[in-house]
């Protein structure tokens, strides 16, 4: 069993890059053959570093290289993209970096490597200014973003593609939404603190709590007891914009993984049906909830299709967080940029357009619909229930969302990545005229 961190991190980065793997995934599957939880969590920084910025190393390694080894050596590539990253991100001392890495060449059975691998990681540090004013003039390289992204936010956002980028490259704090009906948000941030972890409620999200490090949330204090989930603030806003009440008919349309679910249960008495079409991942939603202390009724089917699930009994409420870009959720997510394509777009907003024209006809006159995407992308927000309220004649963009929730967009907000230390969320309220 190959337990060199760097090794291992090399073959889980190259399955993310080529093979189409899952961040998540990835991780999963490599840090069980490292024993050390050291280890673990430098393989986590490499995963989640390589990944961000495997556009920019991956094109400074074409000026370090006469003959690329993308092709013929992938997982010896990936392994020098994450000695740069070392290098270059996470500021690890020279010597450790390049010795590490080129160790870790041996390790994946490539010792007639091992002294390009050194070399390259010596001329970097030599020619490191000069590589990066070049690539600092090629703005794909230079933020370590896809083409296509680059293009549709300059398109979308030409005042602040410059900030969604840097945002999107920089490390996200860890939010925590606490269950109310188990905790109080004083008593968790007190327990934070005392374990050592430097805590801090949210400025005006009533439920969060953020911490400035990432770390295990299984290994904090109250974790088991269900007295807390992590969850961004961004996606914390949907009880409020939902305007719950005690039993209320709810319709979560795409539940999984079960966080809007239990926060609307956190705060009300409902009769909630969390909806997913992934039988698999409706399991979290079930897990989770029962971590939580809180019940549902779940079911598995597509939300598109409610012959097959519904009981012809109308909801006061339909969220509806739909399927996505997840581009407002890059700096948490950061394989995002290298394994969605443009064209996803369009299939994404006619799926979106699928679902709300599906689920229209189930709420009741005067009911609420809250449409939301972590996306940042007009095709899939505004542009998206500007259509439905234009072809919708019931549907009426009464409510407005509170200007805290990011900037007006059309009928809803957008918030930013980044933005009031938040994920890029949408928000729009539709209500169905009686």
């Amino acid at each position: 069993m190959n337990t060199d961190v760097r090794a291992v991190a090399a073959q889980a980065l190259d399955q993310i890059a080529r093979g189409g793997v899952s961040l998540r995934s990835a991780f999963a599957q490599a840090a069980p053959r490292l024993a050390d939880a050291r280890d673990r969590a430098l393989l986590s920084a490499l995963l989640h570093e390589g990944a961000r910025w495997w556009l920019r190393y991956d094109a400074v390694l074409d000026r370090l290289l006469q003959k690329p080894l993308r092709g013929r050596e992938p997982v010896v590539h990936a392994l020098l993209v994450l000695g740069l990253v070392q290098l270059a991100v996470l500021g690890l001392p020279e010597y450790a970096a390049v010795a590490g890495t080129v160790e870790a060449a041996r390790a994946l059975k490539r010792p007639q490597l091992a002294g390009l691998v050194n070399a390259v990681l010596r001329r970097f540090l030599r020619e490191r200014a000069a590589l990066d004013a070049a690539v600092g003039r090629d703005r794909v390289a230079h933020s370590a973003h896809p083409p296509w992204l680059v293009q549709e936010l300059a398109a979308d956002w030409p005042d602040d593609i410059d900030a969604v980028l840097a945002a999107n490259n920089a490390a996200a704090a860890l939010t925590l939404r606490v269950n109310r009906r188990r905790a109080s948000r004083a008593d968790l941030v007190e327990r934070l603190l005392a374990a050592g972890h430097a805590a801090a409620p949210h400025a005006w999200l009533a439920d969060a709590v953020v911490l400035e490090e990432s770390t295990d949330v299984t290994a904090l204090p109250g974790y088991a007891q269900g007295h807390f989930s992590v969850q961004d603030g961004a996606a914390q806003l949907a009880p409020e914009l939902l305007d719950l009440a005690d039993g209320q008919r709810v319709l979560d349309a795409c539940a999984a993984p079960g966080g809007k679910t239990a926060h609307c249960l956190e705060h009300h008495a409902l009769d909630l049906l969390a909806l997913d079409r992934d039988p698999e991942r409706l399991n979290q939603v079930r897990d989770n909830l029962a971590r939580l202390g809180l019940q549902a009724t779940l079911a598995a089917g597509d939300a598109a299709e409610p012959q097959a699930w519904w009981d012809g009994r109308p909801f006061d409420r339909i969220l509806l967080d739909a399927p996505c870009s997840a581009t407002g959720v890059i700096r948490r997510q950061p394989d995002i940029r290298l394994h969605r394509r443009g064209g996803d777009i369009a299939r994404l907003a006619a799926e979106q357009q699928r679902l709300l024209d599906a689920l229209w006809p189930l709420l009741r006159p005067g009911g609420r619909l809250v449409y939301a995407t972590c996306s940042v992308l007009r095709r899939e927000n505004q542009q998206q229930i500007e259509a439905f309220l234009a072809r919708t004649p019931q549907a009426a963009a009464r409510a407005a969302v509170p200007p805290r929730f990011g900037r007006a967009a059309g009928a809803g907000r957008q918030n930013l990545p980044g933005g009031d230390g938040m994920d890029g969320f949408f928000y729009a309220i539709v209500e169905k005229q009686a």
